[in-house]
């Protein structure tokens, strides 16, 4: 007996150490154990208590180092979550001073400078009792994003609002939104995790796929502001394109069965039903309209922020600086509005000039401090013209678009020298007279410069309608300025150019126009009028002349005389001068057509069979 006792407990040391090898080990000194027993005792009894002691030894061995595995491992993880946690908390105890940027941040739709209308037609279309889809135009740093953050709260104050007190403001970054054409991630719209992916869990196990919620379906109730959202991938556009009509989140996994009894009953309703979806869409973009897709466009209001001018970079600059409590000399505040084009370039300008008179103990910015950033930082001059103090003879001031609704004054230069007949020439410098096209689904176009084609028209409109043969003449027309320009817009300022130079006449140059010419000498409507005339005002200019199809009430306010024009003759009789009106420092030139009269035209008849047909007078 005494031998059985010392193999049980050899038995009992080779399971405690828990080893495959001694696990077989001491199987076979049991089964050896068990075979003595039978041969010696030769009772089945005792045969049958031996084989339970080893069952029940070994599982009881088996479970127990399975504890002490499992035991050691949250141990183990334990300690590793303590060491992280400690780290993460040791960080989160470092706080840095916030950025310039982000003090001066509007927290108010007062403190938003310069988007006056903006803002109201923001709150017309949030704050009411059938909120609108928004998409915000304009460019960088002039508030899109500020006020989009804060359109949320002013709605909630309203009576008959349907957003909650509850309603969640969800912000995406539409650069940085990330999707798997599998559909395994989506944080915009939402996907299914697939039991098959690592980390499934427990439901993964059981293979049950887990819909995952994205930032549509968190929005819901509530208000998603989609940043940049030009530049979502078109896949995701269609996507949302759809949840916009549906109000909901359809998901698909090849996984699900409705018939399938384990999956839990939310998981199926989610599947049939959808997630809900109903939100109130504002998207911000730097990009043109005619980038967004036209689907997209026609579900949404369309919003316009119009860039800052200098008096408002002034008041963000003041601002700034109050909020940090410096002071400044006077004319930063000029100098900074002549470079910086946002508020947030202007921000960028004050904190690194404080920068630099914190680090020479000073208190107070000066125009030098300005000057340094301005030339360290490489800014650019504002495109802001003024008009010239004194008519001139073929220079006529012209207007156009450039960026997100940014208007500017537009120069248009013109010099005609008479030579031999039939040897005239036509020079036309500072336009791009062919460019290239890139549609949507990667096709190239060249086309001919509208521009271009702008001059051909005015040529045809002068030799029909005064008279005059332009191959007489060796005609140059300039757009200086550096800026390659395009457009069908300046024809109207072309026409008057040439006119000019040609007949000597002085230009009014308080006089701004803008208008499409036909070859019927028609004025033709153009886009971008408003910040066209805007920029008429900043430039000093008295009088613009428009298209009559261009024609708003809204001019009526504007502190400017807007007048329309139909026909080429009026806007020649309109921006012409005599020469007697001229300030006498001008020295008179010889000029072969003074005033453009009706008697005159009429005179003429080509231009009396227009008159009488097409063009009143």
């Amino acid at each position: 007996m005494c031998d059985y006792t010392q193999a049980a407990l050899t038995c009992s040391h080779l399971l405690q150490n828990g080893a495959p090898d001694e696990y077989f080990k001491a199987s076979n000194i049991i089964i050896l154990l068990m075979l003595h027993i039978t041969r010696e005792e030769g009772t089945m009894s005792q045969l049958l208590i031996i084989i339970q002691l080893f069952f029940a030894v070994v599982i009881g061995m088996y479970f127990l180092n399975m504890l002490r595995s499992q035991q050691g491992s949250k141990i183990a993880v334990e300690k590793e979550s303590k060491k992280e946690m400690e780290k993460l908390q040791r960080m989160r105890g470092i706080h840095l001073t916030k950025p310039l940027s982000e003090v001066t941040r509007p927290s108010d739709f007062r403190e938003i400078i310069g988007q006056k209308n903006g803002i109201r037609a923001l709150r017309a279309a949030i704050c009411s009792p059938n909120p609108q889809h928004v998409i915000i135009y304009g460019p960088p740093g002039v508030g899109k994003t500020a006020a989009a953050r804060l359109i949320l709260e002013d709605a909630k104050r309203m009576f008959n609002s349907p957003f909650r007190q509850d309603a969640k403001f969800v912000e995406v970054d539409a650069t940085t939104v990330r999707f798997d054409e599998r559909g395994i991630a989506d944080p915009l719209i939402g996907s299914v995790h697939d039991p098959i992916y690592q980390g499934a869990g427990a439901m993964g196990i059981a293979g049950i796929p887990q819909p995952k919620m994205g930032a549509v379906t968190k929005a819901h109730g509530g208000i998603l502001f989609i940043d940049e959202i030009g530049e979502l991938h078109p896949i995701q556009m269609n996507k949302l394109l759809k949840i916009l009509e549906d109000r909901t989140v359809f998901l698909e996994s090849a996984y699900y069965s409705s018939d399938d009894t384990n999956i839990p009953f939310h998981i199926h309703d989610i599947f049939q039903n959808g997630l809900p979806a109903d939100f109130r869409l504002i998207g911000a973009t730097t990009r043109d309209p005619e980038s967004i897709p036209p689907a997209l466009r026609s579900r949404c209001l369309e919003i316009y922020f119009k860039p800052l001018i200098p008096d408002e970079i002034k008041v963000v600059t003041r601002n700034a600086l109050r909020k940090i409590s410096f002071e400044s000399e006077e004319g930063v505040f000029d100098l900074i509005g002549k470079y910086a084009t946002n508020g947030r370039e202007a921000v960028n300008i004050i904190q690194t000039a404080v920068g630099v008179n914190i680090n020479e103990n000073r208190d107070k910015v000066t125009v030098s401090d300005i000057e340094w950033v301005i030339n360290n930082g490489q800014y650019s001059p504002r495109p802001e013209r003024k008009i010239y103090n004194e008519p001139q003879i073929g220079y006529v001031n012209g207007l156009a678009v450039y960026g997100p609704n940014m208007g500017t004054l537009m120069e248009i230069e013109a010099t005609a020298i008479n030579v031999r007949r039939g040897t005239g020439r036509l020079i036309v410098t500072g336009i791009a007279e062919e460019e290239e096209l890139r549609s949507r689904d990667g096709r190239t176009i060249k086309r001919k410069s509208m521009a271009k084609a702008s001059v051909d028209n005015v040529i045809t409109v002068i030799k029909k309608f005064f008279g005059i043969d332009t191959s007489e003449y060796d005609i140059h027309l300039n757009f200086p300025g550096g800026t390659p320009v395009d457009g069908p817009s300046a024809g109207v300022t072309i026409a008057v150019a040439i006119y000019s130079a040609i007949t000597n006449s002085y230009i009014d140059n308080k006089i701004a126009m803008t208008g499409e010419i036909s070859i019927r000498g028609k004025i033709k409507a153009v886009g971008g009028i408003i910040p066209k005339v805007e920029a008429a005002i900043h430039a000093g200019v008295k009088k613009v002349l428009i298209p009559e199809n261009n024609w708003q009430e809204i001019f009526k306010t504007f502190d400017i005389e807007v007048i329309r024009m139909s026909n080429i003759v009026e806007a020649i009789n309109l921006a012409t001068v005599r020469q007697s009106d001229v300030k006498t420092m001008i020295t008179p030139q010889p000029a072969e057509t003074n005033i453009l009269t009706a008697a005159s035209i009429c005179g003429t008849p080509a231009i009396q069979a227009m008159g009488d047909k097409n063009i009143p007078l």
